[in-house]
């Protein structure tokens, strides 16, 4: 039965406005709620798990598909970066117990293992920001070293998206349980996470070389090394900041900062 949109007046025909998309009128009800709840949960659900599977199997031919408006079963990329990394900000902290591991690590190392737990505390806090933050940074490496393929910024803010989801789902699903393994070992800890650092490279190598299938493999490789190069600067430069932003808070807890700063 046709009706006018509560929104815009035009003709509803079906269960949507043409117009402005606009649900057809529905009353309110017990039936109303649990619907709508069923609808968000399992539609939430299945744009999720889908667009994890897709990315396990493929990260460079799932984002090509997605920049190029396959779009309709998939999760939001940005989203997905969020919601992947707070988990696994939450089984680093909570079940590799990483701050207690790194802090006694930096003291058995004579570094300040005080300095070193304010930084931790702050990445593990805000952790799900950051990794938003790194995506236009990393966005703008690839964008530099592959300028001439066609694909503008924000298209290289989707595929930094779907890189860093890749790169954490798998330290989740293999790195973790190592860790988890050497949790009691803050040495044997440090080294697998340094070694896991060069899995990068491969990652890269694995998502550009699906994405731009029609490129040849040494021209990835060679622009690969474009953008190792800028994401060391940009590294160290993050590290630095970081540096920064755990002496400020620790020159926050008073006048003994001077003496609390000092190496061991």
């Amino acid at each position: 039965m046709a009706e006018n949109c509560k929104n815009c007046t035009e003709i509803i025909t079906g269960n949507f406005c043409v117009n402005c998309g606009q649900k057809k009128y529905t009353k309110i009800n017990k039936k109303y709620l649990l619907d709508e709840l069923q609808y968000t949960l399992l539609h939430t659900n299945k744009g999720l798990l889908y667009s994890v599977k897709k990315i396990i199997r493929n990260p460079g031919k799932t984002a090509k598909e997605y920049i190029e408006g396959n779009r309709v079963n998939h999760y939001k990329p940005i989203l997905l970066v969020f919601v992947l990394s707070g988990l696994a900000t939450f089984l680093s902290f909570k079940v590799l117990n990483l701050k207690e591991v790194m802090t006694l690590y930096f003291s058995q190392q004579h570094i300040n293992s005080n300095l070193m737990s304010d930084i931790l505390s702050f990445m593990s806090s805000y952790n799900s920001i950051l990794m938003l933050l790194y995506i236009p940074l990393f966005a703008l490496t690839t964008k530099i070293a592959f300028r001439s393929w066609g694909n503008n910024y924000y298209e290289h803010v989707v595929m930094n998206a779907y890189i860093l989801a890749f790169y954490t789902l798998m330290s989740i699903i293999f790195l973790y349980p190592i860790l988890f393994f050497f949790r009691h070992s803050p040495v044997s800890f440090y080294n697998v996470t340094q070694i896991s650092v060069l899995l990068v490279p491969v990652i890269l190598l694995f998502f550009f070389k699906e994405f731009y299938k029609d490129k040849p493999l040494k021209s990835i490789i060679l622009r690969i090394f474009g953008v190792l190069g800028l994401t060391v600067l940009g590294y160290l430069i993050f590290i630095l900041i970081a540096v920064f932003i755990g002496f400020g808070v620790a020159l926050l807890k008073g006048p003994e900062a001077l003496e609390y700063l000092k190496m061991k």
